[in-house]
């Protein structure tokens, strides 16, 4: 678990890929955050299980409720970095209306409002495209965070992520999705906090 930053009212962290962001059954962030500092640790946002990257979590109620008002005025900035099949464009803005089942824990855009559907929407840039594997890097911000919104939303425009069979990749492999940056106000001190993490498939 490689910690970037800490002191008495957050950490920042590394969530891997496999490691689930909030309490469950299965290996989590937050008790093992608990077990390394031996006090209790606030959830204020989440990954994805098959998501990795850079993580703040609350060492207390007070910085909680900060970062969660934060979060709902959308002062939490959330870049991501993902490789999805195809030539994606050179920049862009995704928006659609999202509505997810919990049944089958998959989002669909859908056309019309409906119960339960919300608006999601993200900008994005590619910064790098193989013509060899036809596979575009892309860097996202997002504007909403809805449930696999960055998935779902490329996959509706023809362009699956690497790896992400539940959307349609063939390649069903680790997904290549990445919380690269998190910009965000100390929930005390009001200071600018921003932490990045680049993840290894970059490289390859």
């Amino acid at each position: 678990m490689k910690i970037y930053y800490h002191d008495t009212d957050i950490v920042v962290c590394e969530k891997e890929y496999g490691i689930a962001s909030q309490r469950s059954d299965n290996e989590n962030l937050v008790d093992m955050l608990t077990e390394h500092f031996n006090k209790e640790v606030y959830p204020v946002h989440r990954l994805d299980i098959t998501t990795s990257g850079v993580m703040v979590y609350a060492l207390n109620q007070k910085s909680a409720a900060a970062l969660s008002k934060d979060i709902s005025e959308r002062k939490l900035e959330k870049v991501y970095l993902a490789i999805a099949h195809g030539k994606c464009d050179d920049q862009g803005k995704m928006v659609d209306l999202l509505y997810h089942d919990r049944l089958k824990n998959k989002s669909f855009v859908t056309k019309t409002k409906r119960a339960g559907a919300k608006e999601a929407i993200l900008d994005f840039e590619r910064i790098a495209y193989d013509e060899g594997k036809d596979l575009s890097l892309v860097m996202i911000t997002l504007q909403t965070g809805r449930t696999h919104q960055i998935r779902v939303q490329f996959a509706q425009r023809g362009h699956v992520l690497y790896g992400d069979g539940k959307y349609g990749a063939k390649d069903n492999d680790k997904i290549a999705l990445h919380s690269h940056k998190i910009t965000f106000f100390h929930p005390r001190t009001r200071k600018k906090m921003i932490f990045s993490s680049t993840p290894a498939w970059i490289f390859e």
